[in-house]
């Protein structure tokens, strides 16, 4: 093949390739269409979250981090790199760091449960690995400094010395019972059983070993040493001494069966997955039942077990109305991307409402209904947050208008598609917008003007390339 014939790659189908990949779980293959992605467009923040991503799915943690910290430099107030690298420092363990950066994106966009949902799980890990502060009490008795081990076990034993016979009895009856004791040892439990019964051998005790030491310091070391593994075990809660507790809260709380927060939120978010992989697989159906039982069980939970509960209902009208619009029941879409714009508007959801206006004019268009097509699309321009979804917006409109056989209106939002397909150096919507215009200046008359523009698009399908687009054109 010569050269000339080879396809021209843009940064976008790159990206849209790689996403297609890590969604089927191919991440090697994905995370090969970022790079090449990046060497297009140096830099571009969202790529190198999406390969952020890709690296984390794929166990290599540092190489995620460092995207998610190259994105931030680029934008500090980028929410999406706040939570990828939140994501990455959880999964390395850096529990309190991710608690961080959580507690950042959550401030830049309260309206995103998934910054709570990782405050949750990064303080249920730190709980998890130190005990729960509330729990530990300091007192001011003594000066507080730092003492070697040996010192504090010399000062010990001087205590122990001149403690009276009658403390030391004292202290004998408030020993654990043996139930306590096997709890906090588990399998040590055993061992110190062990040396106490050697501490009845009298004979034993006095005896040496070969290099001099008393087998009576030995014993009695040991001992001591398991004695502070279970005073520093119970201060910790161990796995055993937790289940132990759970055992007891159980018994005294009726709904601690109940799951918790975070549990139920990654429960939500790992069925709200399923359901959109369903629906890319082709299986509308199943993916409609899957949010419709999730909805039901969502609207049953309070606002304390799921805080984003409106948002999610929102989110689930619309997957179930993309479902119902893939199966041709074009009605219930409409019903169901309603649904999500008053829930969207009721809460002040605006990315939620610019989703809901965008799927209610699709159902429109479908249905040839152009005009409330135009009119839901127009009230979505505002809401519009990059120059690529305002090159589609504006070409959709303008579509509709030349389907209503009003030609220069579709012109004026051919052009307003171009330019802004310009602004973001995008070559497929420049193809799109370049045939409406040329489309729209053929119902006019205006023939000169109509040529040159197919010429150009012709230009364009070369680039991308689209041999139907080419044949269409010609």
């Amino acid at each position: 093949m010569a050269d000339d014939d080879l396809p021209i790659v843009t940064f976008g189908s790159l990206m849209t390739e790689g996403t297609t990949l890590s969604r089927r779980g191919q991440h090697d293959k994905a995370l090969g269409c970022f790079n090449d992605a990046l060497k297009l467009r140096a830099g571009d923040k969202h790529c190198l979250i999406t390969r952020s991503k890709c690296f984390l799915r794929l166990g290599d943690t540092e190489n995620s981090l460092k995207d998610a910290e190259a994105s931030l430099q680029i934008d500090k107030t980028f929410y999406e790199g706040l939570y990828q690298k939140a994501e990455a420092l959880y999964t390395m363990g850096d529990f309190e760091f991710a608690l961080v950066f959580y507690h950042r994106g959550r401030r830049l966009r309260p309206d995103l449960h998934k910054f709570q949902l990782g405050i949750n799980k990064a303080e249920e890990a730190i709980v998890n690995c130190i005990g729960n502060p509330s729990s530990v009490k300091l007192e001011n008795k003594e000066e507080l400094c730092f003492v070697s081990r040996q010192a504090e076990s010399k000062k010990d034993n001087r205590k122990q010395q001149n403690k009276p016979k009658d403390q030391k009895d004292k202290k004998h009856i408030k020993k654990k019972s043996p139930k306590t004791e096997q709890q906090l040892l588990g399998e040590l439990y055993a061992d110190k059983a062990f040396l106490e019964k050697l501490l009845k051998d009298e004979d034993l005790m006095q005896s040496s070993t070969r290099q001099g030491i008393k087998v009576l310091d030995l014993v009695s070391d040991g001992i001591s040493y398991l004695k502070r593994r279970q005073d520093f075990w119970q201060q910790q809660k161990p796995i055993y001494a937790r289940l132990h507790e759970r055992r007891a809260l159980r018994r005294q709380r009726k709904r601690d069966k109940e799951p918790k927060p975070a549990e139920i939120g990654r429960s939500i978010e790992k069925e709200v997955e399923d359901i959109e992989l369903l629906l890319a697989r082709g299986s509308a159906e199943q993916s409609c039942r899957k949010a419709e039982r999730l909805l039901k069980k969502i609207q049953a939970w309070s606002e304390e077990e799921v805080p984003n509960k409106n948002e999610l209902i929102g989110n689930l009208h619309s997957r179930i109305g993309n479902a119902q619009l893939a199966m041709g029941q074009m009605e219930a879409a409409l019903c169901s991307h309603k649904m999500d714009l008053d829930c969207a508007r009721q809460n002040s959801l605006t990315d939620a409402e610019s989703r809901a206006l965008d799927n209610i004019g699709h159902v429109y268009a479908r249905i040839g209904k152009f005009q409330q097509a135009i009119s839901t699309w127009e009230e979505k321009i505002p809401l519009a947050q990059s120059s690529l979804e305002k090159a589609w917006l504006f070409h959709e409109i303008g579509r509709c208008y030349l389907e209503l056989d009003k030609a220069e209106e579709a012109q004026k939002y051919g052009q307003q598609s171009l330019q802004s397909a310009d602004e973001e150096g995008d070559v497929e919507w420049q193809l799109h917008a370049t045939v409406l215009v040329a489309q729209a200046q053929v119902k006019l008359k205006d023939y000169p003007s109509a040529i040159l523009n197919f010429e150009r698009a012709l230009e364009k399908a070369k680039l991308v390339p689209s041999e139907a687009a080419q044949n269409g054109i010609i």
